[in-house]
């Protein structure tokens, strides 16, 4: 029983000071999703994030995207939650990292991505009843605009660039937007770096030794003139 408990204990953890986040399936939002499907729910994964935080024996935080994309709100609420952490985080692209995905990857202080994934891009979709007046349309606008501007603001990929990828016709059959793989992610400025599950906790270890370095600085008292 004790090996058991301590098995389960240690699934988020790859070691005593690194916290393991996945982000698989679909981003669930404000409704759930079936149970057969494979989901991410927010309300996990906003108190975990916090306790992150909150821990001073986590000193930094990895995380694993192979996600659909979902819920708008759900997914910046998780970015920004991400992005607003004062510990060192890395994110890791395996598979895909479509849609709400993409701020997901880059709202780490370093992202990275192995060349099989992909990553599309595309414009804000809406479920359900669509009143078709200038209102709905300049909600969208505005929820794209969120979106977006998160991206940039957390890449190497200007707001422009993104929505020039989003409205591409000439690359997807049924749809509009861009799907880019590992190498073309990087080109583009949007993932810092092709890399593997090595690199990231390579990088992850650096940042780390980087905060402890600066922590210790500035705590030690400067000598008197």
């Amino acid at each position: 029983m004790e090996e058991q408990a301590k098995s389960k204990s240690n699934v988020d953890k790859l070691d005593s000071n690194i916290q393991l986040l996945t982000i698989i399936g679909e981003i669930e939002g404000h409704e759930s999703l079936g149970d057969r499907a494979k989901t991410t729910k927010y309300e996990q994964i906003l108190p975990r994030l916090a306790m992150v935080e909150d821990n001073d024996t986590i000193e930094g935080l990895l995380i694993l995207l192979n996600t659909v994309g979902g819920d708008v709100e759900a997914g910046l609420a998780i970015a920004e939650m991400i992005a607003s952490l004062s510990k060192p985080t890395v994110s890791l692209v395996l598979g895909g990292g479509h849609s709400i995905g993409v701020p997901l990857a880059v709202s780490s202080d370093y992202s990275f991505v192995v060349p099989s994934a992909t990553m599309v891009i595309h414009p804000v979709r809406s479920n359900g009843m669509f009143i078709g007046v200038a209102q709905s349309y300049r909600n969208i606008e505005k929820t794209q605009d969120r979106i977006t501007g998160f991206i940039a603001g957390h890449s190497n990929i200007s707001q422009e660039r993104i929505e020039t990828l989003m409205l591409d016709t000439s690359l997807l059959v049924k749809d509009v937007g861009t799907m880019l793989d590992g190498k073309e992610a990087v080109d583009e400025g949007l993932i810092d770096e092709v890399g593997g599950i090595q690199e990231a906790l390579s990088k992850l270890y650096d940042l780390i030794t980087e905060r402890r370095q600066v922590k210790k600085e500035s705590e030690t008292p400067k000598e008197e003139q």
